[in-house]
């Protein structure tokens, strides 16, 4: 396996300046990554998570950076609490995430639910809450981040998959109805990024399958890709910066991938 890519730091160019983004799960790796990245271009950044301890720590990162950053404690799974939240954001990034790995005869119902609920229907709140304003600015700029499991599937991460697939779904709508009004929805589809979610996920298959760590990513994880490494969050944020950018109006209703040539197979 090779090593991991040292992080290389966002460019620094204002071009978001006066416009406002909400990002969930910002404490998480892909979260901050994408806060950081957006205040870096200049826009007034609403980060938004239930880890406020997280979040603060974020904040005192961004000091200094063009744009600022909001720490918004938000829990989504509260749907109107989501959707009031995305009032007034020219740009929103649903990031958040959640994942259990649990064979489908032994996936516990409420664990189902509580993952459709975080990972698709409280993007469908945040979406319906920030298109008014959208609309009425005549810009806007919706990036989904969904994952190579939105466009294939695994065993064992029924929920995970089940939503992410909804939400590839979504973010077409989405960018069917937002395009006469100047509102773009895209994907963003990484392979496995080197985030705490991803590093549960090798606890929970090196148990369900009785390997090591290291085992559980080269032979699970990386067996499919052909670049042998976890992505790093900034790569990621680096896709949805693009998205969110002057060049990116005439992309819409697609899906990024990051996958190191999975899907390529």
């Amino acid at each position: 396996m090779t090593a991991p890519r040292n992080p290389e730091p966002h460019p620094a160019e204002p071009f978001l300046t006066g416009r406002t983004a909400l990002v969930t799960g910002a404490a998480g790796g892909i979260g901050s990554a994408c806060v950081l990245a957006l205040a870096g271009a200049g826009a007034a950044v609403r980060a938004s998570d239930r880890d406020t301890a997280g979040l603060d720590a974020l904040t005192e990162r961004a000091r200094g950076l063009p744009g600022t950053v909001l720490a918004r404690p938000l829990d989504l799974r509260d749907l109107d609490a989501a959707e009031a939240a995305a009032a007034g954001a020219d740009i929103l990034v649903n990031n958040a995430g959640v994942q259990l790995v649990r064979p489908l005869h032994e996936f516990p119902p409420d664990a189902f639910h509580t993952v459709l609920t975080v990972m698709l229907e409280a993007p469908f709140r945040l979406i319906r809450g920030a298109l008014p304003h959208m609309y009425a600015r005549g810009w806007g700029r919706i990036v989904n981040l969904s994952s190579v499991h939105g466009l294939r599937a695994s065993p064992f991460k029924a929920a995970y998959v089940a939503a992410k697939h909804g939400l590839e779904g979504l973010s077409k709508t989405a960018a069917l109805e937002g395009a006469p009004h100047g509102v773009t929805s895209n994907c963003v589809s990484p392979g496995y990024v080197r985030t705490p979610l991803v590093e549960q996920q090798v606890a929970d298959q090196a148990e369900a399958h009785g390997i090591s760590h290291e085992e559980v990513l080269e032979e699970i994880m990386l067996r499919e890709t052909a670049v042998k490494r976890l992505a790093e969050p900034d790569e990621v944020a680096a896709a949805v910066l693009y998205l969110c950018g002057p060049r990116s109006g005439f992309v819409t209703g697609s899906s990024l991938t990051l996958d190191g040539g999975w899907t390529a197979h």
